[in-house]
Formats: structure tokens, C-alpha cells, sequence
């Protein structure tokens, strides 16, 4: 079945017209509030946070 193997793309390609594909650009971190909890964009701060719990349903869940 050849119809089903993988082809890697070996050029960028848009409407026939090649292009190089930019580096992504950082992005400053944002502290978003949804229902009155906190959240933050970055997830490099978030790496210390690796204690958080949930409670669903009356049980509680530790990461």
C-alpha cells in the first residue's frame, strides 16, 4: 500500500512559490483570569508550581 506511506516534505511550498519558514518570535508572558483563577502564558514559571491539586467530585487529586 503505497498510498498509505509517509513522504517527508523536502520543500516549502505555498501555491507553487517556495519560502523559508521564519523563526518563532517569544512571546511576553500574560496572566490571564478565567472564574476568578489565575493563569499564566508561560510555562516556565509554571514548572515550579508541580504540586497542584484538583478536586473533582469531591475527591481530591495531587499531580
Amino acid at each position: 500500500m503505497d498510498f498509505f506511506e509517509e513522504h517527508p516534505m523536502t520543500a516549502l511550498l505555498y501555491r507553487g512559490h517556495t519560502y523559508a519558514a521564519a523563526p518563532a518570535t517569544p512571546k511576553a508572558c500574560v496572566e490571564l483570569t478565567y472564574r476568578r483563577e489565575h493563569y499564566n502564558t508561560c510555562r516556565q514559571e509554571l514548572i515550579g508550581e508541580s504540586r497542584r491539586t484538583l478536586t473533582y467530585r469531591g475527591v481530591t487529586y495531587t499531580k
